[in-house]
């Protein structure tokens, strides 16, 4: 009975990533890979951009990302769990994680080879402010600017929530802490964001 029902749990493991179908396809033909590098390609650019600064470091760590995932793809292994819902994609969360390790590295190299530091107000502003108003621009440079001052694993959990708009699960999976935790960071970080606007003077 116990074999049944966690055969059971493990086939509806199984159909739980959204990217399963892509995935196998790629694992067949790996040109076919594509389909997942043209979805996931503007998330993974967004995610290397708002922790690097750099267009140039973040294309670069965009295409680390999808080549190393690329080799790896054979050891990807699918662990959705039920609690995680029917759009649940481990794929992405595998992803993210690659992506992660990639940007570490080009920040370790930084460190190794100093450039000119960042300058937060000119790399977040708001890209999808269609009305051009200067002071909401202006407001939305400022927060993303506080982001940016956050310790980097609170930042991390900020925009992987916020720009990616990833689930705590999902968050979980990337930075490799628990649900618990990703929302102490969250919290702890739009609580320091605040702070540091309501010490602004507009």
């Amino acid at each position: 009975m116990f074999r049944r029902v966690k055969a059971e749990e493990e086939h509806r493991l199984v159909h739980l990533d959204r990217d399963r179908a892509l995935v196998e396809a790629a694992l067949r033909d790996p040109a076919a890979f594509d389909a997942l590098y043209r979805k996931y390609l503007a998330q993974v650019y967004s995610y290397a951009y708002y922790e690097l600064g750099s267009h140039h470091d973040a294309e670069d760590a965009a295409e680390r990302t999808f080549l190393l995932a690329l080799g790896a793809l054979s050891r990807f292994e699918e662990r959705a769990r039920p609690v995680d819902g029917e759009g649940a994609s481990t794929f992405r969360v595998w992803l993210f994680r690659i992506a992660r390790n990639v940007v570490a590295n080009i920040q370790r190299g930084r460190r190794r080879h100093p450039v000119a530091p960042l300058d937060y107000a000119a790399i977040v502003a708001d890209p999808l402010d269609l009305e051009g108003d200067v002071s909401r621009r202006q407001e939305a440079g400022a927060a993303w600017a506080a982001v940016g001052r956050l310790p980097p694993e609170r930042r991390r959990a900020l925009v992987l929530r916020f720009v990616e708009e990833m689930s705590t699960a999902e968050i979980a999976g990337v930075l490799g802490r628990s649900e618990g935790a990703v929302r102490v960071l969250i919290h702890r970080g739009l609580r320091a964001v605040a702070r540091d606007l309501g010490g602004r003077r507009w």
